[in-house]
């Protein structure tokens, strides 16, 4: 399929209720919204037909319409945001409105880069592409042995064959402290694409042993035997998980 060609719709799950971070898609950065930054960073791509947010609240539906946006109120039963997305493209396929690829696009980076999103489209070209996602190389000692930071082992094709909140792999035979000079080690990126009738095939999928281990929804699916094909990016993402996190934006315009 040529890039051209790819009908692509960029879903931004929002929810309310965040555990760490309540209310986080209404959060004010210098006087706009966090989900209409989402949005409105994701809407100056061409490659996207369409964007919309998928919302369980009204808060935030409401507040989504205010500002033009288009968006669509879900189930709140939905036990993540790969979920909620597959109701959007039902909903919408039930309406006549197809698209080829869904664009998972995170609501708490409020400065998702264009590129970022049309880097992920673009893995579609290659006709066995079921998923994709990107990841980063990863540059200091500290990101390697956190485990909020996931890291990622990929084939010689770009595949994922694992996704980890430990550093994988292991380096034998040296210092822990030497790891990134012997060896290179990718992050993952959180932004995801699906193929729409693969979207709808993994979220039947039952819950894995890898996945309840790690935390990691991924691992359903490779667990499952889906392919995940990845893409090497250069350009850093921030996510806003806490309060806290809210201070890596100083000195940041968008």
């Amino acid at each position: 399929m040529d890039f051209s060609d790819i009908t692509a719709i960029g879903v931004i799950p929002a929810r309310f209720s965040s555990t760490r971070f309540p209310g986080k898609p209404l959060t004010k950065i210098n006087g706009v919204s966090m989900v209409e930054r989402v949005y409105r960073q994701a809407s100056l791509t061409t490659k996207l037909k369409s964007v919309i947010v998928a919302t369980d609240d009204q808060r935030i539906f409401d507040h989504v319409k205010s500002f033009g946006g288009r968006v669509m109120l879900t189930s709140s039963d939905h036990p993540s945001g790969t979920d909620r997305i597959a109701e959007v493209i039902e909903r919408l396929k039930n309406n006549n409105e197809a698209f080829d690829v869904a664009i998972n696009i995170q609501g708490d980076e409020p400065f998702i880069q264009p590129t970022q999103i049309e880097r992920v489209i673009s893995i579609f070209e290659n006709p066995t592409a079921e998923i994709g996602t990107l990841i980063k190389r990863l540059e200091n000692a500290e990101d390697l042995f956190n485990p909020n930071v996931v890291k990622v082992v990929v084939d010689g094709r770009g595949k994922a064959l694992y996704f980890s909140r430990s550093p994988i792999p292991f380096v034998r035979n040296t210092i822990s402290d030497n790891w990134l000079d012997d060896h290179v080690f990718y992050k993952h990126i959180g932004i995801y694409g699906y193929k729409t009738d693969t979207l709808k095939e993994i979220t039947s999928l039952q819950l894995s042993p890898v996945e309840k281990a790690e935390s990691l929804e991924q691992l359903r699916w490779l667990y499952n035997g889906y392919t995940i094909h990845t893409m090497v990016t250069d350009v850093e993402t921030i996510g806003i998980d806490t309060p806290d996190d809210l201070s890596k934006l100083i000195n940041i315009t968008c």
